[in-house]
């Protein structure tokens, strides 16, 4: 496989690596280095690719794979959270102060939650794969994919609520 096919074939996968990478290590400086390491793995292993079904699935693995292995290694200590993408063109300015102090909260409960439903909120609703896309990259049961996000998503909602009913009593 020549160096372009290859460029052509990651081009497109490349940026969902990327947030991936991002989720688990949360330094952009870190999520790229993994990038670029994956990158190397997948040319190394060029004249393999073909021979997959769901190339982006199995990059996306690969993206995981290392991601996890960082995190194990401890090389990642320059944690930050940084995400906003949200976006609002006659928002007022307490609004958007809400909205991201709310994804802020958001992002450090994700970081809080064990790593299988973190990847699985990430794979998701954040990067909209379908259940056997997850089932696929993951090799989890489908079944076992949607009970690990409902658990994910009631865990975000109760420690929202938490949140906001800070400081109020009930009757």
């Amino acid at each position: 496989m020549k160096q372009q096919k290859f460029t052509d074939l990651m081009k497109p996968v490349q940026d969902k690596m990327y947030r991936m990478a991002l989720r688990l290590l949360v330094s952009k400086e870190a999520a790229e280095d993994a990038v670029q390491e994956v990158m190397l793995k997948l040319w190394s292993r060029k004249q393999q690719l073909s021979s997959y079904n769901n190339l982006e699935a199995f990059a996306m693995t690969v993206t995981k794979n290392h991601c996890l292995d960082q995190l194990k290694l401890k090389q990642n200590n320059n944690l930050r959270i940084v995400h906003s993408n949200y976006e609002s063109g006659e928002a007022s300015l307490q609004h958007k102060v809400e909205v991201n102090d709310d994804l802020n909260w958001v992002q450090k409960i994700i970081q809080e939650l064990p790593e299988q439903q973190k990847i699985l909120i990430q794979l998701r609703e954040v990067e909209q794969y379908e259940y056997e896309e997850i089932a696929e990259m993951t090799g989890m049961q489908q079944t076992a994919i949607r009970v690990a996000l409902s658990r994910a998503r009631k865990k975000i909602k109760e420690e929202m609520i938490k949140r906001h009913r800070y400081g109020i009593k009930s009757n």
